[in-house]
């Protein structure tokens, strides 16, 4: 593997191109290692950037909920179809479909209202972590593992997948401690777990884009959290199928914005918390803060979580064990 790979520019990877006044249709769409269909967050994200192109800029967005109703493909461009549901003195609300091949692959109700500055104001504050200075980059660590002598041929192969994956990446990643991930218990109870992260190479932006690019790394390592509070381990485990993942997918994606003034270029924090796990269905909350602590957004995820089906056995294995019987 070369020890350089050519990383996507955030400002690349979420570019549309506007056919009419509420059309718009995806430049580049990237499927990463081991995924069935096009990176959620960045569908996410285009759908934000075309629904802002069709906001008036006195307006701010505050929410945005969405659902993913199939995988999308990175063969074909996806088509942003925005609709103006509301447009009141304070509050606009739009929706936005995205299409692939005649069908709905995803759909985005997003709200945007006048900012309003001096309101009363609370929230979690952040939790204690390291500066992301003083914590070892993703790329880094999977480097550091591979130069080792430690790991399987599984392992192996596992890591310098997902050490493409990073690098080619348009988000940086900085783990906060005990690695891969911080692992620990909040203060409720719940598991947690917690990164640095922001774009690379990029200038300060305009805060609408901004919120653009907090979507699209809302959706980075966000179902691992409730993955791993569901018992479930991952793809190189030797554990017995049934307690091993076999397939996550993202279902639906919320956030709410509380900040106006905040730099993607610069680190933020994404606190995540496991809700709960059951019926193949698992929930994840989180929090994103800037690196000055002031809490930027807020988002839930429900996500698909599946074991992995028991292989059934071959002919040779069913002789050995009837023989050992």
């Amino acid at each position: 593997m070369p020890d350089e790979l050519p990383h996507e520019l955030i400002t690349t990877a979420l570019s549309v191109e506007k056919l009419d006044t509420l059309l718009f249709r995806s430049k580049t769409l990237s499927i990463p290692s081991r995924a069935r269909g096009v990176f959620g967050g960045q569908v996410i994200s285009l759908a934000l950037v075309a629904a802002t192109e069709c906001v008036d800029k006195m307006f701010a967005l505050h929410s945005l909920h969405c659902y993913f109703l199939l995988s999308a493909s990175d063969a074909v461009p996806l088509l942003f179809y925005v609709e103006i549901l509301r447009q009141g003195r304070t509050y606009t609300t739009l929706s936005v479909k995205a299409v692939q091949n005649g069908r709905i692959v995803f759909f985005l109700l997003g709200s945007f209202k006048i900012p309003e500055p001096g309101a009363r104001e609370y929230a979690l504050p952040m939790p204690r972590v390291p500066p992301p200075e003083d914590c070892i980059n993703e790329e880094k660590y999977y480097e550091r593992l591979l130069a080792g002598n430690t790991l399987t041929p599984n392992q192996r192969q596992h890591i310098e997948i997902s050490l493409g994956d990073r690098r080619r990446s348009p988000i940086d990643i900085a783990l906060t401690g005990v690695v891969p991930y911080t692992r620990g218990v909040a203060p409720d109870g719940t598991l947690q777990h917690m990164f640095w992260m922001r774009a690379k190479a990029i200038p300060k932006l305009e805060v609408s884009f901004q919120k653009c690019i907090i979507a699209y790394l809302s959706d980075l390592r966000f179902l691992s959290v409730v993955i791993e509070a569901s018992g479930l381990k991952g793809y190189t485990s030797s554990a017995p199928p049934h307690e091993k993942l076999g397939m996550s997918s993202s279902l639906d994606h919320t956030i709410w914005f509380y900040s106006e003034d905040f730099d993607t270029s610069d680190w933020v924090l994404y606190v995540m918390n496991a809700v709960r796990a059951g019926q193949g269905r698992g929930v994840s909350e989180g929090r994103i803060y800037s690196r000055d602590g002031q809490l930027i957004a807020v988002t839930t995820q429900e996500g698909l979580i599946r074991p992995q089906k028991p292989t059934a056995p071959t002919k040779e294995a069913d002789e050995v064990e009837r023989a050992r019987l």
